[in-house]
Order: C-alpha cells, then structure tokens, then sequence
C-alpha cells in the first residue's frame, strides 16, 4: 500500500473512533487524546487516569538510527516474524564521526561501519524494511521530509523522535524492545500520559526564535517536569510558527523528560507537506483539520482539560541560552554576562556549531547565514571555530544551490556530513587537549558533561543557531547580538541587523534523487551474516527467565550520587561502534557515574578482594562467581537518550534490581523490557541508608504482582537488617516479561 492510501485508511479510521471518544470521554477533547483513543489496540473498560493506567496502543510507524537499529533488529532476527507489521526504515545517521569535513568523514565511515552498515541493509532488505544510508540525513530531519503525518503516531529509537510533533504527529522516543513489540504486533503498553497545555500567545520579532520557546520552556519545567507527560501546544501563537520551527519545540521536549509534544494543524504545516512533495496528503490532510486540533471548549477552557497551563507571550520573548551541562540552565541572552562573571564560565568561545536535528531547516540555515552575511560584508570572520551539520541531503543540496554554504565557508566555518556528529559525542576534536576547559556554544538539543567530545572540562551552552552564529563571530559567551556592537579593523563599530529567514526556500527543495534511499521491498531469500569473531555485532542470547525464587543477598554494586543519565551509564561517543555487539560495548557500564561509595566515577569496590577497581571489571568479576548485584540511584535515573544499552548491559553483567528516588521514563520501560525490576524508594530517605559493605535481598517476590509493592531487607554486615519498602509501575504484562526474563523472550514465545 502506498503512503496515500495508507494515510486515507487511517484517517477513515480517525474520524471514526473521534466519535466513540466523545461518547465515551462525554466532553470536549484535547488533540492528545484525539490521537491516542484512535490509535487503541484495546479498548479502554474506563476513564483512564492520567499517567496512572495503563493502555495498548497500535502505532503506524517505526523509525530507527543506525546505533539503536542494531541492537532492535538482532532482537527482532529472534521474534521470528517474516517481516514487520507496521511500515518501518532504518536510517544511518550516527556513526559519522565528525574529523575533517563532509567528504572525508563520509568516506572514512563507509569503511570503518562497512559491517554494520551491510548487516543493516541486509535485515532491512530480508524482512521489508526502508533503509537510507550513510549520508542521507539525521533521522528526524527525514522524517519530518518524508513520513511525519498530522494525526499519525510513530514510535522511534531515538529519544528526539518527538521532532515529528512539528506536523501534529504524536511521536515517542522508545527502547529497540518497543520497536519489536509494533514490529511484531504485539501489545505495545503505556502509560495514559498527563497533557501539559501551553499557549502561545503573540509572536516572534528581532532575535527571538522559536528555539527560544522550548529553552524558556526548560526553565520552568526542569529537566523531570514533563516525565509521564504530553506538551499540547495551542493559542494563536501557534498559527506564527513555521512547521520546522515547531519541529525544533518539539524535538526538545525531550530534555523536559516529555513523553512527547504536539502541536495542532494549522497552515503551516500545509505548505510544508506541498513543499516537501506531499500535496496529496496535505490535501487529505486539510480536508479533517477541524479534527487534527483540540475541540474549541478545550482552547476556551484549557484549565479544565490540561493537567497544569504554561502561557508563554511570544511578543515579549527574549532569545535564550541554557547551560552548561543540563538542558534545563536556562538564562535570558542579556543575563549572560553576568551568569558568566558570577559563575566563572570562560567568555572565550572556543568552538560555536550549528545544525543537527534540531535546528537544520531551511530557516534555520538562511537566518544563520545572513548572520553571518553581515559579518562579511562588514569585513569579520568567525573568531571561534564553526561548524555547519545539514539535518539531510536535502537540506545540504538546497543550502549549496542557494550559496549559504559558500557564505560560511568564506566565514571560516566548516560544513560537516549529513549525519548527527558532534551532537552525540562523534566529535574527533584536536583543538583542546582531555580535561582543558573551554567553552562551546551550540544549537543542538542536550549538553550533558562530555556529551559533545568527551571532554568533561567542556562547558556546552545551547542556543539558536543565529545566536551560536553572532557570538562565533564576536568570539564571546558575553556577546548579545541584538545590542553590542564589534569594532571593525578600521576602528569603527558595527552592529548586527536582526536577522531574516525564509520558511520555505523560494525556488523549492534542490531534488537529491532515489539514490539515498532503498525501498521497503521484501526479500525473504537474503542472507544475514555476522561474522564469526566480529567485535561490531554478535548474535544475542537469551536472558535467563526468573526462577521463582527470592533474590538474596545482592550486592550493592553502586550507589549512583547526583545526575545518572544515560551517558553516564552507557556513554556514545567512541563506544557507538559496539552498540551490535553487547558483550563489548558492556565495558563502558556506568563508566560516567559517579559512585558515593568511592566518590570517582566508574568505579566500584570489589566486596571479594576489598579492592577499587573499574566498575566493568568489578561485576565481570561478580559475574564469573555468580554473583548478582544491585544498583541504586539518585533523582530521574536514566535520563538522556533512548539508547536500551543502558538497560541491556547492566542485565547482561548481572544486574537484577535497580531502586530510584525516580525514574525517566524510557529507561524505567527499557529496564522492564530487559528483565531488570527497577524500583522506586517508598521514603527516598532509605537511599541514604544503603552503605557498600551492605546486601539487599527480597522478601515478597513470589507474591509479585501489579497490585502487590516489593519490600526488600537491607542486611548489614553485623548481622542486622533494615527492611525497604519500595513502589513499582508494573503492569500485569510487564510482570510477564519479568517472568520470562524479557518482553523479547515473551515475544519469541508466542511467535513460535
């Protein structure tokens, strides 16, 4: 079926069930719950509590990258489905390391990744998967280019899938194991996400960017403020915003710990799809838009149907700048010489990058370059290093054709692969030596410590790429465009004019071609091979399932102090190319956390011999003696990226419980999905009773149920013991993958 057809069924169907949602709900509707009720597996037996029950839902799509693809289509090899359920692609976009420039770094990739990137097309080819190779573009970027529908839901491998919410698409960053679940039809459970509203009022002038909603947004929410939730935005403000301009919103809410975010149709979107060569679905498209949006009382009343409203005045909007090292620092631009002073931050940009999935659009590109037009004209060139990454081919070929990439290389910058780069930590700098502080500004989305080049001295701030382009010229975290003037080598001044972008280029899209692209044809007879050896991919074994016993005696492996995102559990950067092979890439477990227990990061007490050693090598020790062990966590574990090699190593070294004072949501699914229980502490006081030299062991495991909480006794080394009693979220199926030692296990179960 192509896409139209496609489209028009689901679009029938959405319709439809619209109808049985009012009747059943008996009120007015947000479009979250309009898209949501249409995409039920199962229907509801009552009014679902709001991040509290539980649902089955049926996606249109799944979306995969080419490091989380790996490990999701070696566990799909195992369901044994003959090919996938729903329409699905694989797109390469992260093992580009980012060293030379565009060229080189993609030849040098097609011959470092020549295995994975062969082992990917030949999945994709064996089970009717899309794959779009090396080059193409970032994920999200294409997406959004080529399958990204108002009122469609798509799951993806990527914790910034959300990007497609910029077309009113509900997308949600998941696990691999999600991705076999809808792969594979099997129940796809959830929670009924709460619906954050917030109304746009007003609109954008001067330096104001739509990047600057979402870093305000982070501001007032936190980076835990969103988690169990979906951002609705509405308001008139909406109508303001280019369809790749709420894309960049979007794209964002992920580092709010959002579920996703949406925003409604409007005509904005309508001129993308037409823009981007899908006029027929934009018409179809049109033709409901009084239903891809929130019913009127809603608008009217938001206070009655969103769980908590954000107004957010456009008109008095002000560019800001978060950083460094959480999404969440988030500063007015006029505020940073201050921030800087006070916080001793080095004024001295190093380094300004723009681009990536966030903020590559068109727009994005043509306000950046006449930034730096300006510049050029007035005689200036970048003072910091600069870097250009395209979001996809497209993007690339138009910026070239339109002469924006002449006009950053003229002022000293340097365009990179289509690909996600420095972004992720694919970064090969040789600028700064390990542990040198320095300061780099960015328009992509998160700035943990060591994201961007590993560098745990690099302080990353994040802003709008016409921002980052400004203060790369002026070379100064200090520098406000809108208002500082830069002297000239003649001795006078000049000030920047505030700068101006087209939504959509004037002459259209430059056509790339078919050649990025390989359709999903299936082709059951093509051999998948693994080599035998191969340190980039090994074939995956199952865990083992439960034994109904209680768990006794585990020891604590680590007690994780302050932030424990997944780049400090399972770090990208140079460790991306084991993400096939679970065995490797398991040497970087928790190798960026930092223990209470020996106050470094990745390390650990060996409890057998009383000697500190890498944390690896503490639980392969653990785990040639059969030792299980615990790992416990401070506030929002998990948080950061989609990536389940966070979840799978752990489990794969001997990992069988994990208890938080809370959870970010991806990584507590993916943790059930791999078997481990992870738990939440009743009175997140017990975290602080937990000491080294302490075991944990289960009291009431046998009883396990969705309606029955764990208790846990802490035994001491005198003898004594403290009994825990923690809470849980597991539905009655997730005990099931519990029980079989993971959801894949179950899944291969019931397909054989």
């Amino acid at each position: 079926m192509n896409q139209t057809d496609l489209i028009k069924q689901i679009y029938d169907n959405y319709l439809s069930k619209i109808v049985d949602a009012k009747k059943f709900f008996d009120r007015p509707l947000t479009y979250t719950e309009k898209i949501l009720f249409s995409h039920l597996s199962e229907d509801l037996q009552s009014i679902p509590e709001r991040t509290k029950t539980f649902c089955i839902l049926k996606p249109d799509r799944v979306a995969m990258q080419d490091a989380t693809a790996q490990m999701a289509l070696l566990q799909f090899i195992n369901a044994g489905m003959k090919t996938t359920a729903v329409p699905s692609t694989v797109h390469c976009d992260h093992l580009i390391t980012a060293i030379k420039g565009a060229d080189d770094d993609l030849d040098n990739a097609l011959l470092t990744n020549k295995e994975v990137y062969d082992f990917l097309k030949s999945v994709c080819a064996k089970y009717g998967i899309g794959f779009w190779k090396p080059g193409a573009g970032i994920i999200h970027q294409t997406i959004l280019e080529n399958y990204a529908v108002p009122g469609t839901m798509m799951i993806g491998t990527d914790s910034h899938t959300p990007n497609a919410g910029g077309l009113g698409m509900i997308a949600i960053g998941v696990g691999g194991a999600d991705a076999v679940d809808v792969m594979t039809d099997s129940p796809w459970e959830v929670n009924w996400p709460g619906i954050i509203g917030v109304k746009l009022t007003g609109q954008l002038s001067d330096w104001a960017s739509p990047k600057d909603i979402i870093l305000k947004l982070a501001g007032i929410l936190t980076v835990k403020g969103g988690t169990g939730k979906i951002i609705e935005y509405f308001g008139d403000g909406t109508e303001t915003i280019s369809c790749t301009g709420k894309a960049t919103i979007t794209n964002m809410g992920a580092e709010v710990g959002a579920t996703t975010s949406i925003f409604p149709y409007d005509k904005k979107m309508y001129e993308y799809l037409e823009a981007t060569d899908r006029k027929d679905i934009a018409d179809l498209a049109d033709k409901i838009k009084d239903y891809l949006k929130a019913d009127k009382e809603v608008h009217e009343n938001p206070e009655k149907y969103y769980d908590e409203v954000i107004e957010i005045n456009l008109s008095e909007l002000e560019p800001h700048i978060v950083g460094p090292y959480s999404p969440d620092l988030s500063r007015e631009i006029s505020d940073m010489p201050t921030a800087v002073k006070d916080n001793n931050y080095d004024d001295n940009l190093k380094v300004g990058l723009i681009g990536s999935c966030t903020n590559s659009s068109y727009e994005d590109i043509e306000k950046a370059a006449h930034v730096a037009k300006q510049a050029l004209n007035a005689g200036l060139k970048a003072k910091s290093e600069f870097y250009i990454t395209p979001g996809s081919n497209q993007i690339k070929a138009t910026m070239e054709r339109d002469g924006y990439t002449k006009i950053f290389e003229d002022l000293g910058g340097k365009v990179l692969a289509n690909a996600c780069g420095p972004c992720i930590g694919q970064w090969q700098r040789s600028d700064i030596s390990d542990g040198e502080k320095n300061t780099i500004i960015t328009s992509f989305n998160r700035n943990f410590a060591k994201r961007n080049d590993g560098n745990a001295a690099t302080e990353s701030f994040v802003a709008s790429p016409e921002i980052v382009t400004a203060l790369a010229i002026s070379g100064k975290l200090s520098f406000n465009p809108s208002k500082d003037k830069l002297k000239l080598n003649n001795g006078e001044s000049f000030t920047f004019e505030s700068p101006i972008g087209s939504e959509l280029p004037e002459m259209g899209f430059e056509k790339i071609g078919s050649d990025d692209f390989l359709k999903a044809e299936l082709r059951p007879d093509t051999q998948i091979v693994i080599k035998p050896g191969s340190d980039r991919l090994q074939a995956l074994e199952p865990f083992a399932k439960w034994d109904k016993k209680e768990m006794k005696n585990l020891k604590v492996l680590l007690k994780a102090e302050g932030k424990c995102t997944t780049d400090h559990v399972s770090p990208a950067g140079p460790w991306l190319k084991y993400r096939g092979h679970l065995e490797n890439i398991s040497q970087n477990m928790y190798s960026g956390a930092l223990n209470s227990f020996t106050k470094t990061n990745g390390e650990a007490i060996n409890l057998i011999n009383n000697k500190t050693d890498n944390i690896y090598e503490v639980a392969k020790t653990y785990k040639e003696n059969n030792i299980d062990w615990i790992a416990v966590a401070d506030e929002n574990y998990g948080e950061g990226s989609s990536r389940e090699h966070a979840a799978m190593e752990p489990r794969f070294m001997g990992c069988k419980i994990i208890i938080a004072k809370s959870f970010a949501r991806i990584a507590q699914t993916n943790l059930k999905k791999q078997g481990i229980i992870p738990l939440l502490f009743k009175d997140k006081s017990d975290y602080d009773k937990i000491e080294c030299n302490d075991t944990i062991s289960t009291i009431n495991l046998k009883d396990f149920d969705n309606k029955t909480n764990l208790k846990l006794s802490l035994n001491k080394p005198d003898g004594s013991s403290v009994i825990i009693d923690t809470l849980h979220t597991f539905s009655e199926n997730q005990i099931g993958w519990f029980k079989a030692g993971s959801a894949l296990n179950l899944i291969a179960k019931k397909s054989n």
